[in-house]
């Protein structure tokens, strides 16, 4: 006899939230049990659409779900994430985890003493052109990543660095195994009152440095990552899903190249040939798939196998603390104090409860 279906609610029928209502519908291990956002006008369209049972309550699917896709505004990560996990459901939360690391790791620590898979909406990671570079990169010494594009007016709860930023400290952090030793951050609003263009330098205790740029009041739209690692350079177009890389070739290895004894001819075939006999470039070809899709999937089952996810909670904390120390730079060159904001709403108690009543 087959399981039943896995039971999923979605939280949040924003932008991102109706990707994820509309994709999770066609696993065929799953049941979209319902949608839930507070808006009126959300709740029409996406009954409309598909005829799926939608409630302005996120509590109306406690004890009919098993799991949920929570993409709600990041503001009520903490307190929606911790009352699904107390009625132990599993969680795939949409970037960032929480507004800050002590929310973040509330979270972790309630998913984790209810065995309850937490995975964290980072899809860059699926990226089958991040995916496909990263395995070939090794130890990487330098990294430079611009991640910009025009005012949609979507998560302006939170400013540049946890909207778009942290996609790619993720990314960096997966990059690079070594702690963060240094962090210098600059940024500025144009609309509102959080940071719109923001960018960061951090350093490595390995000696690696990156160089983040963000911005969502560009001209040009740009998702871009340059890596420069010990025997290879990079560069990734995650809108295209385009990889570069030069190697240097076996003769420029052996360091059999006197530029100074070439004459003007052999400096021009030098210059002709520099990307097939001294920097040998490939472009690699990739499958463009739906990340998304591929990350729900994940979800799916890391839940049915009890496995890790392939990005977990502890990554995604990770990740929000450098955000922190990003944002608290910016704070100070602006001359403004960043204070972290408190945990939100009531405050569960992280390990399980016999009775389904709200910890005091």
């Amino acid at each position: 006899m087959s399981p039943r279906k896995l039971r999923v609610g979605v939280i949040g029928a924003g932008h991102l939230g109706t990707i994820h209502a509309r994709l999770i519908r066609t696993i065929d291990d799953v049941q979209l049990v319902g949608v839930v956002d507070p808006q009126p006008a959300a709740r029409e369209r996406i009954q409309h659409e598909w005829d799926v049972p939608v409630h302005s309550d996120h509590r109306a699917l406690i004890g009919r779900i098993d799991a949920a896709i929570l993409a709600a505004p990041t503001e009520h990560h903490y307190w929606i994430g911790m009352e699904l996990a107390e009625a132990r459901i599993h969680l795939l939360v949409e970037k960032p985890l929480a507004l800050t690391v002590a929310e973040a790791e509330a979270l972790i620590q309630a998913a984790r003493s209810r065995r309850l898979v937490l995975q964290v909406g980072h899809v860059e990671r699926f990226n089958p052109a991040f995916t496909a570079a990263a395995a070939q990169l090794a130890r990487p010494r330098f990294i430079e990543a611009v991640r910009a594009g025009g005012y949609t007016g979507r998560s302006t709860d939170v400013g540049v660095v946890l909207d778009l930023m942290i996609h790619d400290l993720d990314l960096v952090l997966s990059l690079v195994s070594s702690p963060v030793v240094s962090v210098e951050a600059v940024g500025t609003p144009v609309l509102g009152p959080h940071e719109d263009l923001a960018h960061a330098r951090l350093r490595f205790a390995n000696g690696c440095l990156a160089n983040l740029s963000a911005s969502r009041v560009s001209y040009e739209t740009q998702r871009r990552m340059h890596v420069f690692a010990e025997d290879a350079f990079a560069t990734i177009d995650f809108a295209t899903a385009a990889i570069k890389i030069a190697r240097p070739s076996p003769r420029l290895q052996r360091g059999e190249y006197e530029i100074a004894g070439l004459s003007a001819p052999e400096l021009q075939q030098l210059r002709d040939n520099f990307f097939t006999e001294v920097l040998q470039l490939e472009e690699l070809q990739v499958e463009r798939r739906n990340a998304i899709l591929d990350e729900q999937h994940d979800f799916v089952i890391s839940i049915r196998a009890g496995q890790t996810p392939q990005v977990t909670g502890e990554q995604a904390r990770d990740a929000l603390a450098v955000a922190q120390q990003i944002l608290d730079q910016i704070a100070a060159s602006r001359g403004l104090p960043h204070e972290h904001a408190p945990l939100q709403g009531p405050h569960w108690g992280s390990g399980p409860r016999e009775s389904g009543r709200r910890a005091a």
